[in-house]
Parts: structure tokens; sequence; C-alpha cells
């Protein structure tokens, strides 16, 4: 018996009905979008329409539509946010995205769940309760190493799924309250006002200044193209792209990127298969560095200890060269990098600010711009917009298609023709009776039966091959021809389409023990659904969500695995002996927060101050 292939996904951002087409024009074999409300990006929500229509066209494909409902809810939405999963149900999603473990009280549909990072997905028997509870698939922290990863996937039977590639929260998801303290907007309610981006101030224990203005949480962004063999390896199935605030160019240009990376895997591993169909034509060359980021990194994924912070919190882009000399508005660099008029570079001044201009012209390893400017020999200058490959991006809409092959024959009552994709997995013939008509023209008649029926139009079909065989040189109009062919076509979506056959999954409520007694308010419970399913767990004694405390002095705001000790080379543990430098406190305008390191398990903690 055939060994059952594994299942490869590519799963993409959807930040709208129009991107989350594109991201599976582009390559994506799902995509993530956010219901209408209750996301975990408050300002990516989509109607209950666009969800249904996206499912519609993914659907054709046999691609998914993950619906994002992934906030801590309150009491008062408790009902809103059922009526609303209903909806999503009944609007083709294919899964629900969650935080918030009251749901699992509701009421609800047969919908598949999968547990969102939010809900802080490190230790193996949190990993092990969520699959016992019913969850689907779980979405891993992005801190997990590789060795930790091939641990939980040895230890459950439970979907896995990563982030690969996109911005990364220096906190542990679901566990950073930062932007919930300074301003009352919590990344658990889709509110995040990015606290991590901004400078700070690092004081001693005296708090004394050790250094000012430095972007000092603000990271790289995530990108682990050339790790992808290895964490399917390691039990991954489903790869995800952060970027549902991205534009609709990061879609494409990322997308396209790793389903190039993953196809590449899965023609060399017959044990492995992607979970869509279609095959993809590029006709531009997919380029992470060309769109949005802040320089890449992969996160600990192989290195538990690594430098990952970003030069600054803006997109950087592409590195060109440095600069050899800058008079007025003349700038030369040291390479001869292609540059487009009216392309957008960039460089760090000397107070590591990110200072950006238009190039008007070039010539040769020259650059002339409109304003005069200096710039220091030896900075290194980035290309953050590349205007002529956003032009081909936002040419292109459709990289998607089906390869098809088409045989055209005659029989005693008329024609035959037949349709299959070229894996042999769908096709379709069809029996046109009609009496046959001998050409009155010597030149034979095959030659434009096949070029007609080669023409596609706008449908998503590409023909591979098409066979003509015929007993004789029959004459057959060419609009007839053409009719033939569209009727075929349509018929042949349809079956395409209507083979789709979307999973369902009922929860059924159990007594399964938490593998915790005591929670604090970073179980982030804010309803009594929450509290009613972790009593029902076992769990003794906890505590209300942060945004729901009063007193919110002396608690941890942030847990991360980015430490700036290591990051200023004065770790004890692996740098460092000299500790004439006690960095104690992180300072942000009136704000001071404590810093405590746990150098046993290379975690930082971030803590507001206690106030009496």
């Amino acid at each position: 018996m055939p060994q059952k292939k594994r299942e490869i996904e590519l799963l993409s951002p959807a930040k709208n009905y129009e991107q989350g087409v594109s991201a599976i024009n582009f390559g994506a074999d799902a995509v993530y979008i956010g219901a209408p409300k209750f996301s975990a990006r408050i300002s990516a929500g989509n109607s209950i329409e666009d969800i249904e229509k996206l499912c519609n066209y993914a659907h054709k494909f046999n691609a998914k539509v993950y619906v994002a409902l992934n906030t801590i809810l309150y009491e008062n939405e408790l009902n809103e946010a059922e009526k609303i999963i209903y909806e999503i149900y009944e609007a083709g999603a294919d899964a629900l995205i969650i935080q918030d473990f009251g749901i699992l009280e509701m009421n609800l549909p047969p919908i598949p769940l999968h547990a969102s990072t939010q809900t802080h997905n490190t230790e193996i028997e949190k990993i092990k309760f969520l699959e016992k509870v019913g969850f689907s698939r779980v979405i891993l922290a992005r801190e997990l190493s590789l060795t930790e990863i091939k641990h939980i996937n040895s230890e459950t039977n439970i979907e896995l799924e990563c982030f690969v590639h996109g911005a990364l929260c220096v906190s542990y998801s679901g566990q950073c309250y930062m932007s919930a303290f300074l301003g009352n907007r919590s990344g658990n309610r889709g509110e995040c006002a990015q606290a991590c981006r901004l400078k700070y101030e690092l004081l001693d224990e005296n708090k004394k200044i050790i250094t000012k203005d430095k972007h000092i949480l603000s990271l790289k962004d995530m990108n682990r193209s050339m790790s992808l063999k290895d964490m399917i390896e390691a039990g991954i199935s489903s790869f995800k792209i952060e970027g549902r605030l991205k534009d609709i160019n990061y879609v494409k240009n990322i997308t396209a990127f790793y389903r190039q990376k993953i196809d590449e895997i899965l023609e060399n591993k017959s044990t492995y298969k992607k979970t869509s169909v279609g095959t993809f034509i590029f006709n531009f060359q997919p380029n992470p560095d060309k769109t949005f980021n802040r320089g890449f990194t992969e996160y600990y994924l192989k290195n538990p200890r690594e430098k990952n912070n970003s030069l600054s919190p803006k997109s950087t882009g592409e590195y060109i060269g440095k600069v050899v000399s800058s008079y007025k508005n003349v700038i030369e660099i040291d390479s001869n990098f292609k540059i487009n008029n009216a392309d957008g570079l960039c460089f760090l001044d000397k107070n590591n600010s990110l200072k950006g201009f238009n190039v008007n012209t070039t010539k040769n390893n020259k650059i002339f711009i409109k304003e005069n400017i200096f710039i220091e020999n030896g900075t290194k200058l980035y290309r953050n917009a590349d205007q002529d490959y956003y032009k081909k991006l936002s040419h292109v809409e459709n990289c998607r298609f089906v390869k098809i092959n088409i045989s055209f024959s005659d029989i005693d009552k008329g024609f035959f023709l037949k349709v299959e994709t070229t894996d042999k997995i769908f096709k379709h013939t069809k029996i046109i009776e009609t009496e046959k008509e001998l050409s009155k023209s010597e030149q034979n008649s095959s030659e434009n039966i096949k070029n007609q029926l080669i023409k596609t139009g706008n449908t998503f079909f590409i023909v591979e091959n098409c066979d003509i065989n015929l007993s004789d040189n029959f004459f057959i109009a060419t609009a007839k021809i053409n009719q033939f062919r569209r009727t075929l076509l349509d018929e042949f979506e349809n079956i395409i389409t209507s083979s789709y056959k979307k999973q369902e999954k009922q929860i059924e409520k159990n007594n399964t023990h938490y593998y915790k007694k005591i929670l604090d308010y970073r179980a982030n419970i804010s309803n009594s659904l929450a509290e009613q399913f972790f009593k029902r767990h076992q769990v003794s004694e906890f505590q209300k969500a942060f945004e729901l405390q009063q007193d919110k002095s002396d608690k941890i705001v942030m847990t991360t695995k980015t430490c700036i000790k290591y990051n200023m080379n004065l770790c004890p543990k692996y740098q460092t002996k000299n500790q004439d430098i006690n960095i104690k406190y992180l300072k942000l305008k009136d704000k001071i927060f404590t810093l405590e390191f746990d150098c046993q398990n290379c975690k930082m903690n971030i803590k507001t101050e206690y106030s009496q």
C-alpha cells in the first residue's frame, strides 16, 4: 500500500479580500484573515460578505481560509462573539484562530479551532492540553528552537504551525502588556501601539543613564527561508507569513518567494505534497529584500543566543553599498548597484536615526538627488523603495494556473472532448452530437481546432497538451469550437470547485486537568466563560487579565528571550566577566521599568515599578 504523502501548507496574510486573493494567486495554500471584530489586528477586520467571497475563491484551488478571532473577550462581548463565529462558519471558513478559552464554553458550530500564538504555546504540557480539549492545530511560539519543535512533535499528534517570515514581537506573544500599561492599548485586544519600536534609555542601579535614545527592544524581521527543510523534518506542517497590516506588494513578493522555496523541497521529496491545486509561473524574481524589512534573523531557531536588534524600526530594505563621497546633491557609492529614478534610499545618521531621500537620476556609481545632502564616507546606504520592482508587481494579477490536457476526436454521432488535469486528479468529458461536415478546403482543419482549444481566456487553466485525433478533414466553424471550449472549461471549473470538501470538527467538552493549578494575570482570563473553562479543567486559583487589573504596578509587562545584556556583550554566562556596568532599569519618558535577568533560562523580564 503506497505511503500517504504528508501535506505541507504555505499560509499567507490577508488584510482584506483583495490581498487574500493575491496571496492565493501568488502561491498560498491557505490564508488567514481578520474577523469583523475581535481580531488581534483591530484595523484589519473584514465583513462576513468578504470572508465568504474569499472562501469561495480559495476553495476553487483547494486552498483554505482561516479566520482570526484571537483577542481576549470582555463579558459584554461574549454573545456577539458567538454570533460572529456562527456567521464565519456559515461563510465557509475552514478554521477559527482563537486566544480566549472562554470560546470553548460557547455553543460552537463544528468549525476546527486553531490555538493562536497569543495563547503562549511554548511548553509541551500546554500543547498536550490544547490537543486534548479539541484544538486541531497549535500555532507555536516564535521563540522555539528546532530541538524544542522536534520534541513537541514527538509527544503530540496535533498539527503544528510556525511563523517563518515577518515582523517579530520582542515579547512572547500574549505575554506583552507594555502597550496596555503605557496607553491602555492592549495587544491582547488587537490594539498594540508597538511600544517595542520606541527609543528607550538604559539605566544602572542608581538610575544613571548608560545609553540614551536607543531602539533597544526593536527586533529585525524573521526570515527562515534557509531552514524550511529542517522545520518540515522537525514536524512543522504549516508555514506562516506575518503581515496582515502590510501592503499588497509585500504579500505578493513574500508569498511567491516561499512558494518557490517550498516547491523546491516538494519536488525533491516524494513523501510531501502541497495542499492546494495549481502550478505557478512568476514573471518576476521574488526577493524579500525588495519589500518591507528591518533586516533579517532566524530568531533562535538554531542559535539559542542571537543578537537580533534592528538598525531601525522602519524598513531599511536592501543594502546597495557604502558612501565614497557626497557633495551638494551628488552621492558616490562603492558599487554599480542598479538604481532607478524615484527610488527611495536611506541611511542611519550619527544618532542612529533613519534618514531617507528619493533618487532624481543616476550615472554609473553616482546618485543625483534634488536637495543638497551630506553623508559621511563609509556610511551604509540602503534602498527601501524599488519603484521598478513595485511597478512590475502591480501589473501582475495572477501567477497560479491549473495545467490541463485537452483531446478532441470524432465519433459516430459527432465529436468527443476530454479535459483532465496533468496530475489526472480531475477529468471531464463531453459528447457533442452534431452533423459532421467535410471541409471544402485542402488545408488541414486540425491546426485551427487546436489553436482555438488552447485559448483559455480568463480562466485559471493553462493547456499543457492538446491532441486532435480526427478520422477525416472535418469543417467546424471557429465560433462553434470556441463555444465547445468555453462550455467544457466552465463545467470543468465547476467540477473542481464543487469537489472541495470542508473539514468540520465539533468540540466535545471534557474535564482534562490543566497542567497548572494556580494562574496569574498572564493567563489572560477576561470573562466568566474563561473562568468557567479553567475551573472545569481543575484550576483552583486565578487572577483577572492584566487589562482588568486595578493596580498595574509591580507587574511583568514583557518576557523576552532577547537579552539586553547579551546584546551589549555583558552577559555574565556567555560573554564578559566584567560587571562594572550594572544594567537595572529601562526608561521611557517618565516611566521607569525594572529589568529582571533569568540567566539560567536566558530570559529577561520587564517589570513595572512598585508603587506604595
